[in-house]
């Protein structure tokens, strides 16, 4: 029975630097929200709201002078870039300076990466517009959002877990299917809200493919995932993982079920826009909590 190398292995005590764990969670609530606010521009129909880019109109950066619902709440989503840079900026400086005094290039290197991913993502908004709101485009911007929450969620557990030995054994390998099959969840569901009716504007077209055998694929991978992960629930329990690792499970299982609930509700009741909205923010919830077990079962810290 061996769960783990080193289960009960305390975390090395490395240097915190100052504000770089509020940063964190900055970036991860960011990000979230950028997903919630994406959602609400394309279920309005306000995608081209603003038609171009990166200017919204093609005089100005801003809608003025075409100020409507829907470029208000474009250029609202956009303007968020804004707050995201700036985090993003204050997470790379403290990382930095906690490279500097503490030596943790670790989390400079994550920093960086969540820094990268701002104009990465400004780039794929620019492609979406420019193309009329591709499906498939529109799918990689999410999914972009998606990796950077994950992303997120690796910076903060590095803070304070970089000298945790890596556990082995097959329930390592187990929680990494899960979080594959989570990906093959999230990357199914933009490819599905490519084939449905909330294009993001009344003139856009859709990927041709059908709704019902994709929402079915869908469905199909959801029960896979809810099936590893409880797998996983129970194979921690059965061998005595620290708390915190079950308890991930178990949170990691009730947003699964209370994402999967939301989308049965949202395909049998036609799609209405605000459970489509909160399916939205449970993607993301699925994104970080996934990538929180599968942390917490590498790295087990007993309590």
């Amino acid at each position: 029975m061996t769960m783990s190398t080193a289960s009960t292995a305390a975390p090395a005590r490395l240097g915190r630097p100052p504000l770089v764990w509020a940063l964190g969670w900055a970036t991860l609530i960011a990000n979230s929200i950028l997903v919630v606010t994406g959602g609400a521009v394309r279920l309005t129909g306000s995608g081209l709201g603003c038609p171009t880019w990166p200017r919204c109109t093609d005089r100005s950066m801003t809608p003025h002078g075409n100020l409507n619902v829907h470029s208000a709440i474009e250029f609202g989503n956009r303007t968020l870039t804004f707050l995201l840079t700036a985090v993003a900026v204050a997470t790379l400086v403290a990382a930095i300076l906690a490279a500097r005094r503490y030596g943790r290039s670790d989390l400079l290197w994550l920093a960086i990466g969540l820094f990268l991913g701002i104009p990465a993502q400004a780039v794929i908004g620019g492609i979406t517009v420019l193309t009329d709101l591709n499906p498939w485009i529109v799918s990689l911007h999410l999914l972009c959002s998606m990796a950077m929450i994950g992303l997120s969620v690796l910076f903060l557990w590095r803070i304070d877990h970089a000298g945790v030995p890596r556990a082995h054994g097959p329930v390592v390998w187990l929680a990494w299917a899960n979080f594959a099959a989570a990906w093959a969840v999230l990357y199914v569901g933009t490819v599905v809200t490519g084939s449905g009716p909330h294009a993001g504007d009344a003139h856009s077209a859709r990927n041709g493919l059908s709704p019902l055998q994709m929402s079915q694929l869908h469905a199909d991978l959801v029960f896979l995932l809810v099936g590893l992960t409880v797998g996983l629930l129970f194979a921690a329990l059965a061998l005595r993982a620290p708390r915190a690792t079950v308890q991930a499970a178990a949170v990691l299982l009730t947003v699964e079920l209370a994402q999967g609930t939301i989308g049965f509700v949202q395909y049998f009741t036609d799609l209405p826009i605000v459970l489509v909205g909160f399916h939205m923010l449970g993607a993301a919830l699925v994104s970080s909590t996934v990538t929180w077990v599968l942390l917490r079962v590498r790295q087990p810290v007993a309590a």
